[in-house]
C-alpha cells in the first residue's frame, strides 16, 4: 500500500505540472496574441518600411557603412511580371492559395525534422508567414519568434486576400544587400523593370529567396544556377541554359521611413 500510495502521489505531481505548464503556455500565447500588430491597414496602405529594412540600416551604421543605402521601388500587382508571380509560388509556397497562412503539412514536416536534428533549422514557411517576420519580426530561428510568426500570419489571411499578401510580399522582401521587392531587384541585377523579367531571370530570383544575401542574380553561383533549372521545370517551360546577367545601377535614395516597431 505504502508504494501504490506514492506512485499516485508521483503521478498527481506530475499531473499538476503538466497543467500548471498548459497554463503557463495559453496564457502566454493568448498575451501574444492581444499584443500584436494591427495588419487591417494593410489592406490599403502600402508599407513604407519593414523591420527586416531597419535592422540592415541599424547593422550597416554599426558596421560603419556611411553609405548604405535600402533600394525599395513599389509596383503594383499588375506590374509584377507574371512568370515571377510564378516562379516565387513554386518555389516558396506552392499551396499557397490553398491554406489559410500556414501549411499544415509542410509545418509537420519542419517540426519532424527539427526535432530529429536537435535545434531549429527547418523554417517550413508559407509566403504570408515570411511576410509576417519581413514586416514585424527578425531573422532569428527561436521558438517564441516561430509562435509570433504563426500567429501574426493567421492575421494577415483574415484581414487580407491572398492577392494582397503577395502583392505586399513580393514588394518588401528582401534580394540582396540593402535591395528589397521584385522591382529594386529587377532593376538592379537586370536593369530593367520587374514586368519585363524573362523565365530564367524570374527563376534567379525567386531561387534567391533562400537567402539573398548569399544568393546574387548578378554573380550566380552553380547552386543557384541549379536551382534555377529547377525551378523552371517546376514551372512547366521547357529547360534553357542558364543565364547570367550584368549587374546595372541602380540609383535610390536611403528609406528613412519609421521603423516599424515589434509586437511588445
Amino acid at each position: 500500500m505504502p508504494a501504490a500510495r506514492a506512485r499516485t502521489s508521483i503521478w498527481k505531481r506530475i499531473l499538476k505540472s503538466v497543467l500548471a505548464f498548459g497554463a503557463l503556455g495559453f496564457a502566454y500565447i493568448a498575451y501574444l496574441y492581444l499584443t500584436l500588430p494591427d495588419v487591417r491597414g494593410l489592406a490599403t496602405v502600402n508599407p513604407a518600411t519593414t523591420a527586416f529594412m531597419e535592422l540592415r540600416i541599424r547593422e550597416a551604421a554599426a558596421a560603419g557603412r556611411d553609405q548604405f543605402q535600402i533600394r525599395h521601388r513599389w509596383v503594383p500587382h499588375s506590374q509584377i511580371s507574371a512568370v515571377l508571380r510564378r516562379a516565387v509560388i513554386v518555389t516558396e509556397d506552392a499551396a499557397f492559395y490553398d491554406h489559410d497562412g500556414v501549411d499544415l503539412t509542410e509545418l509537420r514536416a519542419s517540426l519532424e525534422k527539427n526535432w530529429e536534428e536537435g535545434q531549429f533549422l527547418r523554417g517550413g514557411s508559407t509566403i504570408t508567414q515570411q511576410l509576417a517576420k519581413n514586416l514585424y519580426l527578425s531573422p532569428t530561428r527561436n521558438p517564441m519568434r516561430k509562435v509570433t510568426e504563426l500567429l501574426i500570419a493567421r492575421r494577415l489571411e483574415v484581414a487580407l486576400s491572398k492577392r494582397r499578401i503577395f502583392e505586399i510580399y513580393l514588394n518588401m522582401i528582401e534580394w540582396g544587400d540593402g535591395i528589397f521587392g521584385c522591382e529594386a531587384a529587377a532593376r538592379a541585377y537586370f536593369g530593367g523593370p520587374c514586368a519585363s523579367l524573362s523565365v530564367e531571370q524570374a527563376a534567379l530570383l525567386a531561387g534567391a529567396i533562400i537567402n539573398p544575401r548569399e544568393h546574387s542574380p548578378a554573380k550566380p553561383t552553380r547552386r543557384l544556377l541549379r536551382r534555377q533549372q529547377i525551378i523552371i521545370r517546376r514551372m512547366g517551360i521547357r529547360d534553357t541554359p542558364p543565364v547570367a546577367p550584368a549587374p546595372a545601377p541602380f540609383p535610390a535614395p536611403v528609406n528613412q521611413s519609421p521603423p516599424v516597431p515589434p509586437p511588445s
